[in-house]
């Protein structure tokens, strides 16, 4: 078994994991977590040192999905960026360590995790992120080991898991061990789930996992064979359930239309901008302002996450003063924080912070019912949020004060944030795994408009025809590589005046904006103590 010293899952970072202490077969120990000095991590104690934790010598698959579901349960209540990892995650981890064990880790996950728990798909990722890699010869022999020629036989909580855990595996694999993964039985399981007819659950996951082994060129170009193989090509018949009501079929829509449109390309079909109008929408989602896993419709309205990590956008209107509101509508359950963030709040998706998990943003997260605020949560009263509730955020600059509402009803109202910032408010929401939403910025009328009167961003914002169009990524990174960059530009953004020198160090070359955010030169990684801005 491979062991990956540097893999770690945001989302554990965001539940509180430990990079450190995890034993290597030899006895050995990976990571540097709390053995560092002055370690953030503190010192290590009962719970959480695998050394501490004793596994059975004999390792039952019953007593593999009792520690599956207990860090399903558990996950759901660890809110704190500083609590230790669960014991069952820990043991999880050590089970894994042996090939044997590892394989019935994996089958435990595909036979253990409901398909009705909203953090199921999240915690399979979680808890795969976390093991150790497998061998090359331990992915050749997946298949067999999950019995894929004969997957008929399984329900469609397991095919949805099997799927998962396929997509998962192919996000932390690379290059050949990533290809072998995918024998001629995975292939054949993962398209023949490509059907209308098909359960939604298992048909989004199969695209997901498909997308995933095609970031190994070689898989990519198996695929798109496969995929044309059909007479009517699969993802162009589930990309019409793109606008569905139904919210798991709406997932399909958007997976499938973001992969032809990113990774399978098909000869002669127009790309998603090419095909809507956004001639009445002023406000949308900033693709040039996005983490980089973030999935963005082409309406420019609605944004999904599928990759192992946090991510975050913030949309293209920003807020000085007056009385503002904004709607989304959640279309999956999962763990999303959404509110208001400066240009100041950091996008650090790999660490697992995003809106609300700094002093300069606020959000709410209404699947594990707390508000956050510079990387502490608070525990609200309200119900779970389901598909189709409406998460609505009001921001009274005049009051200086910012209320959430949950299908009309007050959540919370906060103040806190304005002890750091009074103004430079964007509209911004972070995703975990598997998580999406659309975004009402007044180009619709809302469902729950507050009684007090607001402003509409729609109606005050203005978008240049090039802002206002999503390009998918290879088109995106074409476009970006024909913009020509004045000398004196930023290094970092390359899109306002170089004007700031950075202290002790005095290096220059970066803009006010991009300067706010440092914490250390990126040219020798000195800790800025002042910054100077030269000229205006």
């Amino acid at each position: 078994m491979v062991i990956d010293p540097t893999a770690t899952c945001p989302c554990c970072l965001k539940w509180g994991k430990r990079t450190g202490l995890i034993e290597s077969r030899n006895g050995g120990t990976l990571g540097s977590g709390s053995d560092r000095p002055n370690s953030p991590y503190g010192a290590p104690s009962a719970a959480s040192d695998p050394n501490y934790i004793i596994v059975p010598s004999t390792v039952t698959t019953e007593v593999i999905a009792e520690q599956v579901l207990e860090t399903l349960l558990v996950l759901r209540t660890l809110v704190g960026n500083d609590q230790e990892a669960p014991t069952s995650m820990i043991m999880l981890h050590k089970i894994a360590e042996n090939e044997d064990g590892w394989n019935l880790v994996v089958k435990s996950l595909v036979n253990s995790i409901p398909i009705d728990d909203p953090l199921g798909p999240a915690v399979i990722s979680l808890l795969l992120d976390d093991c150790p890699l497998p061998t090359k010869e331990n992915a050749m022999q997946l298949s067999r080991h999950l019995d894929l020629a004969n997957h008929l036989k399984y329900d469609t909580r397991q095919q949805r898991n099997i799927c998962i855990v396929l997509g998962c595996l192919a996000e932390k694999l690379a290059g050949q061990n990533s290809t072998v993964l995918l024998n001629d039985e995975v292939m054949k399981f993962l398209i023949s789930n490509l059907d209308v007819n098909v359960d939604p659950a298992v048909i989004l996951y199969a695209i997901i996992a498909l997308e995933k082994f095609a970031q190994t060129s070689e898989n990519k170009t198996v695929i798109i064979k496969a995929l044309l193989c059909s007479p009517e090509h699969s993802l162009m018949k589930l990309e019409k359930w793109v606008d569905s009501s139904d919210h798991e079929k709406r997932q399909v829509g958007f997976c499938a239309q973001w992969s032809l449109d990113n990774m399978f390309l098909v000869e002669e079909r127009k790309f998603g901008y090419e095909l809507v109008d956004n001639s009445g929408i002023n406000v949308i989602l900033n693709s040039y302002d996005v983490s980089e896993y973030l999935k963005i419709a082409p309406h420019g309205l609605e944004a999904r996450c599928d990759a192992s990590s946090f991510e975050s956008v913030r949309s293209t209107f920003q807020v000085d003063s007056g009385v503002w509101y904004y709607e989304v509508v959640i279309v999956t359950e999962g763990v999303m924080q959404i509110g208001w963030a400066t240009k100041a709040s950091k996008f650090l998706n790999h660490e697992g912070y995003g809106i609300g998990d700094d002093e300069f943003s606020v959000a709410y997260d209404g699947c594990r019912q707390v508000m956050w605020h510079n990387a502490q949560s608070e525990p609200q009263s309200m119900p779970c949020w389901q598909p189709g509730d409406i998460l609505g955020t009001f921001l009274d600059l005049d009051s200086l004060e910012i209320s959430f509402f949950l299908n009309g009803n007050l959540i919370k109202c906060h103040t806190d944030v304005f002890k750091h910032t009074k103004s430079g408010f964007f509209a911004a929401g972070s995703f975990m795994s598997f998580q999406q939403c659309q975004f009402n910025f007044g180009s619709k009328p809302f469902q729950y408009p507050p009684t007090k009167s607001f402003k509409n961003f729609n109606e005050y914002a203005k978008l240049g025809d090039e802002c206002r169009v999503v390009l998918p990524r290879h088109l995106k990174m074409e476009y970006l590589r024909k913009v020509s960059v004045k000398e004196n530009s930023c290094n970092l953004c390359f899109d306002h005046i170089a004007n700031v020198r950075l202290l002790p160090c005095e290096h220059c070359g970066f803009c006010s904006t991009c300067a706010d955010q440092l914490e250390n030169c990126p040219l020798c990684r000195h800790v800025i103590e002042n910054k100077i801005t030269l000229f205006d």
